[in-house]
């Protein structure tokens, strides 16, 4: 009987052992999705993201209606909070004129391939008030024949600012087209240089 008394308690204490290691192996909980907009002196931006890691942030927009429109079906019916009011500030800064550059900002690039991740990742190297062509990401992310790639990767950035993706342009300079988008890049690279001729 005592054999079996004590087999018993070895096989509760395994099962005990068992449900505490369970529980420790098991991911933690997700952080909650927020969604918070700013009005920036280049137009109203929607930003989501959680903790602090950032899903996305829209270019600006004319009304705030309008940039919570921008951002994707999956993320706008998130909770609306401040839940990064210092990325907050700093885009507003940048707005106005401020050299931030953002490389210590979060974010999700999941739905990136690997290479997708490097060309982001080029891209965010590039410094404030600097250019590179399509040509020279490419080449920083790993591989010199994918400057097409870089440019699906520009014209799909979902982290308006934080990825400078108006910092990369064609080889022969600012292009000459009258796409908004394009306006509205070259309006960036004009605020950067801008910036950095103001005296200190």
């Amino acid at each position: 009987m005592r054999n079996v008394n004590l087999h018993t308690r070895c096989i509760a204490g395994g099962k005990s052992r068992t449900r505490r290691a369970t529980r420790a192996s098991r991911p933690p909980a997700a952080e909650p999705l927020f969604v918070d907009t700013v009005e920036t002196e280049l137009g109203w931006m929607a930003l989501a993201g959680s903790g602090t890691t950032v899903r996305q942030i829209t270019f600006p927009r004319a009304s705030e209606s309008a940039a919570l429109l921008a951002l994707e079906a999956s993320i706008r019916a998130a909770a609306r909070q401040s839940w990064n009011p210092l990325l907050v500030q700093r885009l507003q800064e940048f707005a106005a004129g401020a050299p931030h550059n953002f490389a210590d900002v979060r974010l999700d690039l999941e739905h990136l391939t690997p290479f997708g991740q490097r060309i982001v990742r080029a891209c965010r190297a590039i410094g404030y008030g600097q250019t590179r062509s399509y040509g020279q990401v490419a080449v920083a992310a790993g591989n010199s024949r994918a400057a097409r790639a870089v440019g699906n990767i520009m014209a799909a950035n979902r982290f308006a600012l934080v990825v400078p993706c108006h910092r990369v342009v064609h080889a022969g300079g600012d292009s000459k087209s009258l796409d908004r988008t394009a306006a509205f890049r070259a309006r960036l690279r004009r605020l950067e240089a801008g910036s950095l001729d103001r005296p200190r």
